[in-house]
């Protein structure tokens, strides 16, 4: 038996309303209207789901480091097991996005298993793409204390087969409550020796690219989950109180889906609409300066503070290496980029005015709580008599 699917409040519906409408107008700036800027938008957005993921798990990098990961650049610093977890979490995301729109796709736990072989294959002593061999539970490091004690290993294979029917058989449940079940079923069963977060929180993005509504990234909640890593340890202890105990209930944990997924979708439309402005005003210093017009993506990316190396330039303007060269030193000569280190080494920042496009646009505010909102709008709205 694992963590049944729960019964939704009315709250919980008109939550998942909210949603809908961020995702049909998020599908509506990004897909209706293409624009240049926005494979720069889906590009930072996986960067930073692999930063959000991985960060949960100790491996810290900094969103220039994501994004050298995204774009299988050099890493700034010799590979480490933080560098090759990233980019094993990079391929196992990546085949994620294309499977969201494969005709054949079927759930079956050999795919599981797969997924997590491209997260782990770095270390063999993780067993990537294998059951755990044994038993297994969560420590806390600071207190050395057991938090929390999977179920025993002879039940794994039987509870992936449930899971894997589970997802097969609700296809009449919300996309984010089947989701979110998943990724609470994955996490609490533990199949894996290494990586089980990691993989529960690429399941539930799976699981919602599966839906085809939006690019597969902008469905993933995994930034949201690293931005607020401790309310997402409290809600999984909450749920599962120290052990496999699929009988509780599962509700608090998908509501703290539901309020992540608003809030990511609502973060996502305001970065959408930022970008654009961003991209605008670039577009007119590029005139301004009279520089080559297919400088405007990696100008958009010096704005937001990351580096321009030779290499990059040269795969987002589409030139050869000859004209990525000639192309920084025009931009440097006219102030709107800055030079640092010299030969293979050298890279460029953005200026302050380039800088300041950004920083004039920048919006700060934290996306609302949805069962707030729903709570406010009750207290508005007047009851009929009798009601």
């Amino acid at each position: 038996m694992i963590y049944r699917i729960p019964n939704l409040a009315d709250d919980d519906r008109e939550v998942i309303q909210l949603i809908e409408k961020q995702k049909e107008k998020l599908k509506y700036l990004s897909d209706s209207h293409p624009r240049r800027w926005t494979g720069l938008l889906s590009r930072n957005t996986l960067a930073r789901a692999i930063q959000g993921s991985n960060s949960i798990e100790g491996y810290n990098v900094s969103e220039e480091e994501a994004v050298a990961v995204v774009q299988d650049d050099e890493p700034l610093d010799p590979k480490t097991e933080a560098w090759r977890a990233l980019v094993g979490y990079r391929e196992a995301l990546t085949y994620i996005i294309t499977l969201g729109s494969d005709p054949y796709f079927e759930y079956h736990p050999q795919l599981l298993r797969s997924l997590h072989f491209m997260m782990l294959n770095y270390s063999i002593a993780k067993h990537p793409g294998q059951w755990r061999p044994g038993g297994i539970s969560v420590v806390n490091e600071e207190t050395d204390q057991v938090v929390y004690q999977a179920p025993d290993v002879e039940m794994v294979p039987g509870l992936i087969d449930e899971l894997i029917d589970q997802l097969k058989k609700s296809e009449g449940i919300p996309i984010f409550v089947r989701a979110a079940m998943a990724h609470l079923n994955l996490t609490l069963i533990h199949p894996f020796s290494d990586g089980n977060g990691r993989m529960a929180r690429a399941l539930q993005t799976l699981v919602i690219a599966r839906d085809g509504m939006l690019h597969s990234i902008f469905s993933s909640i995994e930034e949201w989950l690293g931005r607020n890593r401790q309310a997402y340890y409290d809600v999984l202890a909450e749920v599962a109180q120290g052990r496999w105990q699929p009988e509780r209930d599962p509700l608090p944990w998908v509501r703290f889906c539901l309020r992540a997924h608003y809030q990511q979708m609502t973060t996502l439309v305001r970065r959408n609409e930022e970008m654009g402005k961003v991209y605008d005003g670039i577009v007119r210093l590029i005139h301004r300066e009279k520089l080559p017009e297919r400088c405007d993506l990696p100008l958009v990316d010096a704005a937001y503070g990351l580096r321009i190396t030779r290499p990059r330039y040269v795969t987002e303007a589409n030139v050869t290496e000859f004209v990525a060269s000639r192309d920084l030193k025009r931009i440097a000569d006219a102030g709107v980029i800055l030079p640092h280190g010299e030969k293979r080494g050298r890279f460029y920042t953005g200026s302050p005015e380039l800088r300041k496009i950004y920083l004039d646009i920048k919006d700060n505010t934290t996306a609302p709580d949805p069962y707030e909102l729903i709570n406010i709008r009750s207290q508005r709205e007047p009851s009929l008599p009798g009601i």
